[in-house]
């Protein structure tokens, strides 16, 4: 069972987080290249993209997996005509996206306005919602190989077309746009022939509209709660420009998140790996079985964040080669600690999902986004951008934690999370974490070494229970 957790962790993250992973991988070649504005300005219109890429899918994922273990004989009926819609919601969403870059195109990219709206828009009215649908038959029949393939390939690609356009033909933040846009048609290229030639899944679009409806009534809940989720992960850089903070130190900070986005990375891995194994044990009425995989996701969580932490100024000197950029890494590490929220909130939030309980979500994410929103904007004229990492700290510790305090979850709730522990534990790592970046190697070296027998231990224990 820990092997299935860690292999398909490892496997099925890959594919939608390749580009985030692939930019960094090509930092030490290509930030010799770019400028902080070059920064701010990808960074600011990927957080406007993203305000409403939550739209995109309207939160019908959830039907697609709960179709598959409800009904496992009539999923793929469903799963064409959801496929059906998606493809013609996608044309609307499209000119919503279209529409949006349009108008919030930083100064210094108006010069690539209409090219850069086409290289975003394009996709999405050619393919839809392919790869995700793909994405997500694989995920559910547990095929992770499938998806391996795919993530390596265009990994690799990813990596070349940053190095290429960006370091070699000096494009600057065009060369992030251009290649995420071949990136992703030919991503979706790779799922469509499967899905549609092989799974005879292709898209009925004379749907039912009452199926349609149905399945909208309990999707569309998730949609605020997806919503506030991008609220506490990217609204940081527009509020940053609400509040006029320059496109440059805009992009300091998304420099420093950058190294952020791989832990997030993990994050999205994780919740693709544990979630049908999660399924499968409340199924089997097993809440205690679920909550021990929740358990080792944290320890796995715990011990590479607070490695990747105290070593942070290292990674900025060997992999950020611009002087000013890599003195970023104590943002960085309050960004990276923060992630360890997430294997307590899938704890929290995977069985509402299960028993369809989604009314309830939006109230949770939507707070932690409102308390993020709120303290950026009472603290950033005084404190500047910098305070926008310790904000989302504590944000995202809200949302991780405080699920398990509402109603609702204590009615369908059976296992002991802890919740307590796990929190102050991810509290004292974070702090311990910012002092002892700046120890000597030898002293860092001693710690990492005793770091990772505890956990070895932790884990050991663990294993042993499954």
């Amino acid at each position: 069972m820990l092997k299935k957790l860690f292999s398909h962790t490892a496997i099925y993250g890959l594919a939608p987080q390749v580009s985030k992973i692939a930019g960094f991988l090509a930092l030490p070649i290509i930030t010799k290249e770019l400028t902080s504005s070059d920064y701010g300005v990808y960074g600011l219109l990927t957080a406007y993209t993203t305000a409403i890429s939550v739209l995109s899918i309207l939160g019908l994922r959830l039907i697609l997996v709960n179709s598959f273990y409800h009904s496992p004989g009539q999923y793929k009926w469903a799963w064409r005509q959801l496929y059906g819609f998606l493809n013609l919601w996608n044309l609307v969403y499209g000119l919503l996206l279209a529409v949006l870059v349009f108008v919030v195109i930083p100064p210094e990219a108006v010069d690539n306005r209409w090219l850069i709206m086409v290289l975003n828009v394009i996709p999405i009215v050619f393919f839809g919602q392919t790869s995700v649908v793909g994405l997500t038959y694989y995920q559910l029949h547990q095929m992770p190989m499938q998806i391996a393939i795919r993530s390596f390939i265009f990994g690799v690609l990813t990596v070349g077309l940053n190095v290429i356009l960006i370091a070699h033909f000096k494009m600057g933040y065009m060369g992030w746009f251009w290649s995420n846009f071949i990136v992703g048609i030919l991503n979706n290229i790779s799922y469509w022939y499967p899905l549609n030639v092989k799974f005879k899944m292709t898209p009925i679009y004379n749907f039912k509209w009452r199926f349609i409806k149905k399945s909208l009534k309990v999707s569309l809940p998730v949609v605020p709660h997806h919503y506030s989720s991008y609220l506490l992960d990217s609204s940081d850089k527009v509020v940053m420009d609400l509040e006029k903070i320059s496109t440059s130190d805009i992009g300091k900070y998304n420099v420093a998140y950058s190294v952020g986005n791989m832990f997030n990375a993990l994050g999205v891995a994780g919740g693709y790996a544990i979630g049908p194994l999660m399924n499968e044990k409340y199924k089997k009425n097993d809440d205690y079985g679920a909550r021990d995989l929740v358990f080792v996701m944290q320890i796995v969580f715990f011990y590479l964040t607070f490695i990747g932490s105290i070593w942070m100024k290292e990674v900025f000197q060997i992999m950020i080669r611009n002087a000013s950029l890599s003195q970023l890494y104590p943002l960085a590490i309050v960004i990276v600690m923060s992630y360890n929220y997430r294997p307590m909130y899938l704890g929290a939030v995977n069985k509402l999902f299960y028993k369809e309980k989604t009314k309830f979500l939006w109230k949770l994410t939507l707070t932690a986004a409102i308390i993020n929103v709120s303290l950026n904007l009472i603290l950033m004229p005084f404190y500047g951008y910098k305070v926008a990492a310790f904000t989302t700290f504590a944000a995202f510790l809200y949302m991780g934690y405080a699920g398990f305090y509402y109603k609702i979850f204590k009615e369908i709730n059976v296992a002991n999370y802890y919740q307590f522990g796990w929190l102050l534990a991810t509290i004292v790592l974070a702090f311990c974490a910012y002092e002892i970046v700046e120890y000597g190697v030898i002293t860092k070296i001693v710690i990492s070494i005793v770091y990772s027998v505890i956990a070895a231990v932790l884990l050991f224990k663990l294993n042993k229970k499954f």
